[in-house]
């Protein structure tokens, strides 16, 4: 099955992929390993969950923001590398947490990112990771990804 087969069994479209908010660029390659740079979770634009975890953002909302974070990783590294199944491995996934200072369950929100991959990748998408927390994101975002991954030349 390739990953454009597992989206669509999950019922799953990847937005287009976002465009860089400053000067900057929103993937880069060094040789088989591909960085995307810190995503949100916006729609056309739009930003889907804005806010502080632990104060207006609830822990659930925080999961399904981190979920559509990484969409906005995905979109980036198919747009660049053409097809998702060029993907060898997810390697590392470093989460940030806009959250409150007695919020501790950044882990549980950056779940929703690291469930993901692994629904779509399968062992491909098993990861080592960091979920931190922030006392603030650009923006008022509530999650920021980063993803590091290792692709098939």
């Amino acid at each position: 099955m390739t990953i454009d087969e597992r989206l669509e069994e999950l019922d799953i479209i990847l937005p287009n992929p976002p465009s860089p908010a400053a000067n900057y660029v929103t993937i880069k390659r060094v040789g088989n390993l591909m960085y995307t740079s810190g995503q949100d979770a916006r729609q056309n634009g739009e930003l889907l969950y804005k806010g502080k975890l632990g104060q207006n953002i609830s822990t659930e909302e925080g999961y399904q923001s981190a979920r559509n974070t990484i969409l906005n990783c995905l979109s980036l590294l198919k747009s660049e590398l053409g097809s998702l199944d060029k993907v060898k491995q997810i390697v590392r996934l470093t989460g940030y947490v806009n959250s409150t200072d007695d919020f501790m369950e950044q882990p549980l929100v950056i779940n929703g990112a690291s469930d993901l991959l692994v629904e779509i990748f399968g062992e491909k998408g098993k990861h080592v990771r960091s979920a931190i927390s922030t006392n603030s994101l650009p923006f008022g975002i509530s999650v920021e990804i980063e993803l590091i991954v290792e692709i098939n030349e």
